[in-house]
């Protein structure tokens, strides 16, 4: 295990590559993590590090609010059996107390607010999609900085809750089959989202019919195939989306035949167009 300062935050690297969002280590699967000491006097505290590709903090909680939000790349948070996928145009809030994971979908930067509750007047209960203006996001760089006189820190963290907004957006969930064959042509969807074979062909492969794999995604995942592979596929498009491709190449790399079938069906998921979502 290596102890590592990147930027203000403190982390320990463990073996699996993960990286507490604290100096403290989760005590266990469902661990209360500390953020880092605030400045005096602070009420909101910022702490700010890298993330690679596919990683992730593993379940953990915090006796904090907290604003998850990635300053680049695209942020997915995993709490209360719903998974988000937010671009830099959307942050979180995760209530104290609630247990969560947070991962990065490609290399991205995170940021993470942490409030004191006893002085934060937001009592939304569940997590909430806020969105981050252009003034949020500068504010959450302006309270980063550790050297703010106390008057300064105070005005400016009464703007960042003034700045929190809900939005009204859906999450784009994929839930894993349990069923093993069902499960096989789920991980191939995830390595491959464009394969555009059917239940049927797929059957041929993992050794079970269409008809069997078609029960098993509606009895494991809640949802048709059709529908799950469609989440499937959105879920690839976000980090391309918000690294800067265009629909058309997002469209033909996750499985579409034309830009405005994707378009049809990223509205149809998540309640707004990929402009809409991905807008600064």
């Amino acid at each position: 295990m290596t102890t590592t300062r990147q930027g203000d935050m403190v982390y320990r690297r463990t073996d699996s590559g993960q990286r507490p969002d604290s100096g403290a280590e989760p005590d266990g699967r469902d661990g209360q993590v500390a953020p880092p000491g605030p400045p005096a006097g602070a009420a909101v505290v910022v702490g700010s590090f890298a993330m690679d590709r596919g990683q992730w903090f593993a379940r953990h909680r915090h006796e904090h609010h907290q604003l998850a939000w990635a300053r680049r790349g695209v942020l997915a948070v995993r709490a209360t059996g719903n998974t988000w996928v937010l671009p830099p145009s959307m942050a979180l809030w995760i209530p104290a107390g609630t247990p969560h994971a947070t991962g990065a979908a490609g290399p991205a930067l995170f940021r993470s607010l942490y409030f004191l509750p006893e002085r934060c007047p937001v009592d939304w209960s569940a997590p909430t999609v806020v969105g981050v203006s252009p003034l949020l996001r500068e504010l959450i760089s302006y309270l980063s900085d550790g050297t703010l006189a106390p008057a300064a820190r105070e005005r400016a963290e009464s703007v960042v809750l003034d700045q929190l907004r809900p939005v009204s957006v859906a999450t784009v969930q994929a839930p894993m089959p349990h069923d093993p064959r069902a499960r096989r042509v789920a991980e191939a969807l995830r390595a491959e989202p464009s394969d555009g074979r059917t239940l049927a062909e797929w059957g041929r492969r993992v050794g079970a019919s269409g008809r069997t794999l078609a029960r098993a995604f509606v009895a494991d995942t809640g949802m048709p195939y059709g529908q799950w592979r469609t989440r499937i596929r959105l879920q690839a498009a976000m980090p391309l989306l918000a690294g800067g491709a265009t629909v058309a190449a997002v469209a033909a790399r996750v499985g579409y035949a034309s830009p405005s079938a994707f378009v049809a069906a990223f509205r149809r998921a998540v309640g707004v167009p990929p402009g809409a979502y991905f807008a600064p």
